[in-house]
């Protein structure tokens, strides 16, 4: 995942001036909140929650040719 650094905000910033971080998320699509100078948490709009939780009919017949093709072995004795 990209990061852009424009997002970045310290946890303790975030928890003193959480309006801050509602704007860089309304600008920017979200935010990351560091703790120990590390990326902790994402921050989204709300609405995009369910966009993230459905995997693309690509992305599911990909990961199954992915599947099928590591164990082709296996189906093929499964289908004997």
């Amino acid at each position: 995942m990209n990061i852009d650094s424009k997002t970045l905000v310290s946890i303790s910033e975030a928890n003193q001036n959480f309006s801050r971080v509602c704007r860089i998320v309304d600008q920017y699509g979200s935010a990351v909140v560091l703790k120990n100078n590390t990326p902790r948490y994402l921050i989204i709009e709300f609405n995009q929650a369910d966009e993230m939780h459905e995997a693309s009919d690509e992305a599911v017949l990909s990961a199954s040719q992915q599947i099928m093709k590591r164990n082709h072995r296996v189906y093929e004795e499964l289908a004997k």
